[in-house]
């Protein structure tokens, strides 16, 4: 029996460490924790209990922080469907000078999860719009642009990212300008008006 739990365990571990720590409690009960013995960690603090049916091991709690453990966990409450996006998407991207209160993510439109913590932009975006990182995945630079370009986000923000972004070699005045154009008007005048402060 020992045996079995060091499996699970070391099954467990395995998944999390892709995750910074975190685990769902579905991913607990692919590795061999019943829901009973999922219950008995979280009482005994072998678990930290991050939200419902979410954990994360202790031993990460302790590991210096990286600055983006939580879009992991948010990652995870979505069952993987939530893609890091707009301002907090230029914030890992070390785009401009980003700094939104609240996580952004975009999420399928028929997604039905809510929280106060994040605001929700729901889309159906193209593989060739979304990066993988550690635990969690974010709209490319491009991408990131033309949203908050599309949202109307604070004009001076975005022409910071934007000229960094173009400094960096990250995009292109041409690719900006016609992914701004798929995604409206809105997008494509805060593209131009930052586009403009380059000059």
């Amino acid at each position: 029996m020992l045996r079995d739990r060091t499996d699970s365990r070391a099954a467990l571990w395995r998944t999390a460490a892709d995750q910074r720590g975190y685990f769902t409690a579905a991913q607990a009960r692919d590795a061999g924790y019943s829901y009973q013995a999922q219950r008995y960690h979280a009482q005994h603090g072998n678990w930290l209990v991050v939200d419902r049916a979410l954990y994360r091991f202790r031993e990460f709690s302790d590991l210096p922080s990286e600055g983006d453990e939580q879009l992991v966990r948010w990652c995870l409450w979505s069952k993987g469907r939530a893609v890091v996006s707009h301002a907090t998407a230029l914030a890992v991207h070390d785009l401009g000078t980003a700094n939104p209160s609240r996580i952004h993510l975009t999420v399928p439109p028929g997604f039905r999860q809510k929280s106060d913590a994040v605001i929700m932009h729901r889309a159906t975006l193209a593989d060739s719009d979304v990066e993988d990182r550690m635990g969690y995945r974010v709209t490319t630079p491009l991408r990131a642009l033309v949203e908050c370009a599309a949202d109307g986000d604070d004009q001076d923000v975005l022409d910071g990212a934007v000229a960094e972004a173009l400094e960096q070699g990250l995009v292109t005045r041409r690719k900006l300008l016609h992914a701004a154009q798929l995604l409206g008007p809105r997008a494509e005048l805060g593209v131009e008006r930052a586009l403009g402060a380059l000059s």
